[in-house]
């Protein structure tokens, strides 16, 4: 059993491949105002030089850790993982090409505190493959319940900070399933209650060209698959979220 550190954060970063952005997304994570944090980056499987990378920075920064996947298993397993090592008694996330600016911590710990809250999310811009912000800001209800959330799915991964002493560690391990980060939201807030965002952009994400013309029949699919396999909604009800739930994407990136 690992000891958990009280007011720690552990920021838990699955590794596939990310030699691209993974020291500069370390950098951001060193560069917060918060420095009560460990950073564990999850190696699944890399063929580029990502490890290597990363234990370089090991060398200059004790709070970065290192953990090794046996056998790649994608993110939701990789986030997994760090969760058993995790130290910490808040939980965040952060992709490989996602950017912190450096009051994300202290604002999202100041806030949870004062909420007494188990689970906070905020804004978020998107930005180009370069990390330059595009003007566009996706902004958060203060307050967000299980019913609220299957229409809006604008809680974004790398915004959240979890509190384990509220939220058990088996509810916050997420899915073997696509689109497992949003079904692990609709789990927490159904079973603890409201979420509470924070509507302010500390967080970029960072968007390909490729992403941008994504094949959009694919979300629809994954979240008419989460409605349907993960939260067994019937076909009217999973329609009628739909529709709030397109109408909102869309939104989002236009």
């Amino acid at each position: 059993m690992i000891d958990r550190r009280t007011g720690l954060v552990s920021i838990i970063v699955p590794v596939y491949n990310a030699a691209r952005f993974i020291d500069e997304t370390i950098s951001y994570v060193q560069k917060q105002t918060c420095a009560e944090w460990e950073l564990l980056l999850v190696d699944d499987c890399s063929t580029d030089q990502s490890r290597e990378i990363i234990e370089q920075k090991i060398q200059e920064d004790m709070r970065i850790r290192l953990i090794v996947q046996i056998e790649n298993g994608g993110a939701a397993k990789a986030r997994n993982r760090g969760i058993q090592e995790a130290c910490g008694q808040y939980i965040c996330f952060l992709d490989a090409d996602d950017i912190w600016m450096p009051d994300k911590l202290k604002v999202e710990l100041e806030y949870i505190k004062k909420v007494h809250a188990g689970f906070v999310f905020m804004g978020y811009e998107f930005a180009d493959i370069s990390g330059a912000g595009l003007g566009k800001v996706v902004h958060v209800p203060e307050r967000i319940t299980y019913q609220q959330a299957l229409k809006n799915t604008t809680i974004f991964t790398s915004t959240v900070m979890i509190d384990r002493n509220i939220i058990s560690d088996e509810d916050i391990c997420m899915p073997y399933i696509a689109s497992e980060d949003t079904a692990t939201w609709w789990r927490i807030l159904k079973k603890y209650g409201a979420g509470y965002g924070i509507d302010k952009n500390l967080v970029r994400y960072r968007r390909s060209a490729d992403t941008l013309s994504s094949n959009k029949l694919t979300a629809v699919r994954r979240i008419w698959n989460l409605y349907r396999r993960q939260e067994h909604l019937s076909v009217i009800k999973s329609a009628y979220y739909m529709c709030f739930w397109a109408f909102r994407a869309v939104l989002r990136r236009i």
